[in-house]
């Protein structure tokens, strides 16, 4: 009995050791979070607590003694703090949400954590089901390579109530903010055009955290694929708010089954495409088995496309599955869209399925995978190596308390050994076929760019006064109709039925009605969100993302100096590289009306926007009209039978309408707005 309870007392003694052993420095930053009264962190309510970060700096180490001094603390405050996650709450190493909080303990802090952009929800991932500990860390840092925002993670330690926790990484939350998912904020106010279009976060994902199903779409066999509202939170969005961002879906649901790329209604005028791509290249090249179908998000800004992203939950990619619940499906031979299992909503197949959509993703694909992309095998190594040495000393002490890494050495060359199976893979099925072709880039540019207007007792609001220049560098017209901005934070697509004349110029405007009134000319259109007084990467695409131009602006050298300051940036010359800022000057010249903008007259119709009636002109003799919104419901229609005629729109409400003629000649339509007064 005595050598029992020997026995016991040693085996506690073991564990208080391995749980509550400290180090006592290292080459990663050391989070240090105590509770209040040493409470236990739960699921829910979340418990306060004081938390230091200990970080020396780039390269320097980090010691466990210097949590008192302040020099190097990088934080020091109160936090609130939850244990978060599904099915990752079942392993004793635990995930966790926090929030930054003032010394009240109530209202939400925004600071910048391990220079972090400013924010107050942060998480710390223990990456319990990567033995790896740096999957995530991979595809994050991956996804932001090709353009997308992705949670910018940092590695560090953590220690929590005198217990050594492991490994983990800091991380941004996926939330509207605009260092984070880069949309407007909408309100619940928000019910009418446009600010109903904007913004929105969705997912489809388990229904295992509490939150309603927003709705269900079919996957290819017809099993419902559940789509749940993250921002607005479910609670706060409105009934015609969940209708309109649901019939978005729909329509993308619609037009990818049908495989309609026609103008307006192809399904490339309502999805931002490259995004799509690029969230299928990253959740492929790791065949991430839970891609599609669970925590995939997707976000809407204001007046802009649906577009795929952030990537989120990477953990089981790689050839890295839930083997102890005898799961196997991140394999290096299957396309996880259409294996069979957590393939998503069936739009994601029926995409891939569309030659042209098909087209531009191998395009994508063979670009990336090029010596010096992110993609590349040599890149994707090199990155691989340097990160498994970053933290070889950190998961080694992870591994003597969780015991899940084992040979780190062996875990990475697993993931190197994959990606050497993968990536042929892929390429050997996705290629481009003589039915591809070139993409038909017209010659359009970014010529001039006010992005931080000088404001006056006029004029107060800079963003009103932004606008861009975009020149027609060719000897022939160019019909800009489809052609976008992507990404988010600055949102135009130009509408169909217009052309720029060679040689000629358009304007872009922040506000339409100030612009008009600053510079005695009208705009030929009206952008929304607004440019970035610091820096943008402003990049022009055809409908599906074939690159036209881009521009990566600075306010900074040697960029000119247009900085708030009444100059704007100007291109000394069209056909040199926008991107070298030895081709711009600062410049004050009076800007004046240099466009040329013919309108297809094939089909006519003014004013634009209407209060009481719209007067409608043809070429050809109309025999109906007919006037729906953007939602795709029939409002009015006419059968005039002559080629002019004028509508009453009195009626309408307020908003943006798609006005359709058909003649013998075929089917036009015309996008026009609806105004009170």
């Amino acid at each position: 009995m005595r050598k029992i309870f020997l026995i016991l007392i040693l085996l506690y003694i073991i564990d208080n050791y391995v749980c509550g052993q400290v180090i006592t420095d290292s080459n990663l930053p050391i989070v240090i979070i105590n509770t209040d009264r040493s409470a236990p962190i739960v699921d829910d309510p979340r418990v306060l607590a004081t938390m230091k970060i200990i970080y020396r700096g780039p390269g320097e180490r980090n010691y466990l003694a210097d949590q008192n001094n302040f020099q190097y603390l990088n934080y020091n405050g109160r936090i609130n703090i939850e244990i978060r996650g599904s099915s990752t709450q079942e392993r004793p190493k635990k995930q966790y949400g926090f929030t930054t909080l003032m010394s009240d303990n109530i209202t939400k802090n925004n600071v910048s954590l391990l220079g972090l952009p400013k924010e107050n929800d942060w998480i710390l991932n223990a990456m319990v089901f990567d033995p790896s500990l740096m999957r995530d860390y991979i595809c994050y840092n991956l996804s932001r390579q090709l353009g997308e925002y992705a949670s910018r993670t940092i590695y560090c330690e953590l220690m929590i109530n005198g217990d050594y926790r492991g490994l983990y990484l800091l991380q941004e939350k996926i939330k509207a903010d605009d260092n984070r998912v880069n949309i407007t904020k909408i309100t619940r106010q928000d019910n009418t055009l446009p600010s109903i279009t904007g913004g929105y976060i969705i997912k489809a994902d388990k229904t295992t955290g509490g939150d309603p199903v927003a709705w269900t779409m079919k996957d290819w066999y017809g099993t419902g694929v559940a789509f749940i509202h993250e921002f607005p939170d479910p609670q706060d969005i409105t009934a015609l708010q969940s209708d309109y961002i649901y019939n978005r879906f729909l329509y993308l649901q619609t037009a990818a089954f049908t495989g309609n790329t026609s103008a307006p209604d192809g399904f490339q005028y309502v999805i931002d495409v490259p995004s799509f791509i690029n969230y299928m290249l990253i959740s492929e090249i790791s065949s991430n088995c839970d891609a599609y179908q669970f925590s995939t998000y997707f976000h809407k800004d204001r007046n802009g496309k649906l577009r795929a992203g952030p990537v989120w939950d990477n953990d089981l990619t790689f050839g890295n599955d839930l083997f102890f619940w005898g799961f196997d499906r991140s394999k290096s031979n299957i396309w996880q869209f259409s294996n069979g299992d957590n393939e998503g909503a069936r739009f994601w197949r029926d995409l891939f399925n569309n030659d042209e959509f098909k087209c531009a993703l191998a395009r994508r694909w063979n670009y990336l995978i090029q010596p010096g992309q992110p993609l590349n095998p040599l890149s994707l190594e090199t990155f691989i190596d340097q990160t498994a040495s970053y933290i070889a000393e950190a998961a080694a002490r992870d591994n003597s308390v969780w015991g899940n890494t084992g040979n780190l050495q062996q875990r990475v060359q697993q993931i190197k050994t994959f990606i050497g199976v993968r990536i042929p893979w892929i390429t050997n099925n996705l290629l481009i076929t003589s039915s591809c072709g070139d993409a038909n880039i017209p010659p359009l540019v970014i010529t001039r760019i006010m992005y931080h207007p000088l404001v006056s007792s006029t004029y107060p609001d800079n963003d009103d006064m932004e606008y861009i220049e975009i020149t027609n560098n060719g000897s022939e017209p160019v019909d800009p109709g489809g052609i976008f901005f992507a990404g988010t934070g600055f949102v135009y697509e130009f509408p169909s039925g217009t052309k720029i004349e060679p040689y000629s110029s358009v304007i872009l405007a922040g506000n339409y009605k100030v612009f008009r009134s600053l510079y005695g000319f009208a705009p030929f259109g009206e952008f929304s969100r607004n440019l970035s007084d610091k820096s943008e990467n402003l990049v022009m695409c055809d409908p599906f993302g074939n690159v036209i131009d881009n521009v990566c602006y600075q306010d900074t050298v040697p960029w000119p100096d247009a900085d708030g300051n009444g100059y704007y940036l100007k291109l000394t010359d069209p056909d040199l590289d926008n991107n070298d800022p030895a081709n711009w000057v600062a410049s004050r010249d009076v800007l004046t009306s240099t466009g040329s903008i013919v309108e297809n007259h094939d089909l006519i119709i003014y004013p634009n926007p209407a209060t009481e009636v719209l007067n409608i002109e043809s070429r050809e003799i109309m025999e109906t009209i007919t006037i729906h919104d953007i939602y795709g419901r029939k409002h009015s229609s006419a059968e005039p039978h002559s080629d002019n005629y004028i509508m009453r729109i009195s009626d309408l409400p307020s908003g943006i309408y798609i006005l359709s003629v058909e003649t013998a000649g075929g089917k036009s339509t015309r996008k026009f707005i609806k105004t009170a007064f």
